[in-house]
């Protein structure tokens, strides 16, 4: 495995060996001895998959403290553009937006620490698998509108189709106004 830094203190990018053969591939989708080297110590409770049709874009999701969750996210099937945002309480990139293109054939993964906002897009009909580091509270969930004009994520696609719920999050000034989240 590959660790690629982002830019982002904790934001890792990594991608893995893969090892193909005329049955087809292998290859490790996390191995805890490799993540712990790379200052990842963190233990995920729940696993999650989704598929969405090309064209969709779930987020940009955020669990609160003390509901707060790490993710170790990627691609079983298709391309997605991922997409974080740096919400984190002190940090000098807070507001920072962070993309790449996770998909099926590289089978690269992203680890987003807790503090982060993520959502994607699916640039192709695709499965989304996600590892998190604490179980979803709907009591501590908020998020960032996918369209928030400070934020100007280029998300890739064409008359995205967004849910109810994500069109309703508020921009990052609201949570920020409203006491949600601080910058310091």
């Amino acid at each position: 495995m590959v660790f690629e830094e982002t830019g982002i203190a904790g934001l890792i990018h990594m991608i893995p060996v893969v090892h193909t053969d005329s049955r087809g591939t292998f290859l490790e989708f996390s191995k805890w001895r490799d993540l712990e080297a790379h200052g990842i110590r963190t233990p995920f409770v729940q696993d999650n998959m989704s598929t969405s049709s090309k064209g969709v874009v779930r987020g940009l999701h955020l669990q609160l403290p003390p509901h707060d969750q790490a993710k170790l996210v990627g691609v079983i099937s298709g391309k997605v553009l991922d997409v974080v945002v740096d919400v984190r309480k002190g940090s000098s990139t807070f507001g920072k937006v962070f993309t790449c293109v996770l998909d099926s054939v590289r089978r690269n993964q992203l680890y987003v620490p807790p503090g982060f906002a993520h959502g994607f897009a699916a640039l192709e009909e695709t499965i989304f698998f996600y590892k998190c580091s604490n179980y979803y509270s709907p009591g501590h969930e908020t998020g960032i509108r996918w369209d928030d004009p400070e934020l100007a994520i280029d998300w890739m696609v064409s008359n995205p189709v967004i849910s109810t719920k994500d069109q309703a999050l508020p921009t990052l000034s609201d949570l920020l106004r409203n006491s949600v989240i601080s910058r310091d």
